[in-house]
């Protein structure tokens, strides 16, 4: 086994997870978990493969993969939000809801049994100079432009919940939102452009999957990857560098199942596909309950209420 290869294939493979582990890390900071996101990373999915199949532009295909996350994660926001519903069952709605409404548009347009490849995936960019030092430089400077984004949000993220005012703002909103209302912060609106950005980067998150890693949609080409990233951001203690860590170890995981379904053929390959998701169950066993999130997270806000 290449261990080269294995480390860049974690890299690649844990750019999904780690998009949609960001997503609901601002969204759980805002105070609204949202369990959604295998559903809205269904949606962004398709919506991206659809519009690189149409327009032979992945780059396309990922800014509508974003806006179809946003769409979707707006009916989530506007239930738990302005009606004031439970975040949980109307997250678990979006991932009823989502990915059966993305399997009926595909099967509309495309037909019942068709399988299309859209054609191209997004290329590599090498960084020039940086791509050739040794080992590193083919690991972290000779990727698609969506693992970089994924890394660089990683940076901004720390940055921006912890340096800025308006991060610290942000956090208070999940913290104990009265106390935010009586300092001027519209939490609502607050909540909402929470909302806005983790659609949009779930829906990201799906669109990497059918423009940057495979080049076709089909049902269950997210394969529970948003439970994943949603025990990422509990793994990780609701920060940018523990979802990090949290998602590389998950990547790894993923990619290793992979070569090892190719080294033992004899071996029945479900039982290798259990290994990302049998990690995710240790690690939330072993570190899930040991630190709580925002005190406000899962709890619906009225501003009416003293």
């Amino acid at each position: 086994m290449d261990i080269g290869e294995l480390i860049l294939s974690t890299v690649r493979m844990a750019t999904p997870i780690l998009l949609v582990a960001l997503a609901e890390l601002y969204s759980e900071r805002a105070g609204l978990v949202n369990i959604g996101l295998d559903g809205i990373m269904s949606f962004g999915a398709l919506s991206g493969f659809m519009v690189c199949f149409l327009t032979g532009s992945p780059l396309l295909g990922i800014v509508a993969g974003a806006c179809g996350g946003i769409l979707v994660n707006m009916i989530y926001a506007y239930c738990t939000i302005s009606l004031c519903a439970e975040q949980i069952v109307y997250g678990m709605a979006i991932n009823i809801f989502a990915p059966a409404v993305a399997s009926f548009i595909y099967r509309i347009y495309f037909g019942v049994s068709s399988t299309l490849a859209q054609g191209t995936l997004m290329k590599t960019v090498a960084i020039p100079v940086l791509k050739d030092i040794p080992f590193l430089g083919k690991l972290l400077f000779d990727q698609t432009p969506m693992v970089y984004f994924a890394y660089l949000m990683v940076i901004f993220t720390g940055i921006f919940f912890n340096k800025t005012k308006k991060g610290l703002n942000y956090k208070a909103v999940g913290e104990y939102p009265k106390a935010a209302e009586t300092l001027g912060i519209n939490v609502v609106r607050q909540k909402y452009v929470a909302c806005i950005i983790c659609g949009a980067l779930a829906g990201i998150g799906g669109a990497y999957l059918t423009t940057c890693y495979v080049n076709t949609y089909s049902d269950g080409v997210v394969a529970g990857r948003g439970f994943i990233a949603l025990s990422a951001v509990i793994f990780g203690r609701w920060s940018s560098g523990g979802v990090l860590l949290a998602c590389l170890l998950f990547g790894f995981c993923d990619a290793l199942q992979l070569r090892l379904q190719i080294l033992s053929t004899s071996t029945p390959y479900q039982l290798f596909q259990m290994i990302p998701y049998v990690c995710t169950l240790v690690a939330l066993a072993m570190f899930g309950i040991k630190k709580a999130g925002p005190k406000a997270n899962g709890k619906p806000y009225l501003r009416e209420e003293r």
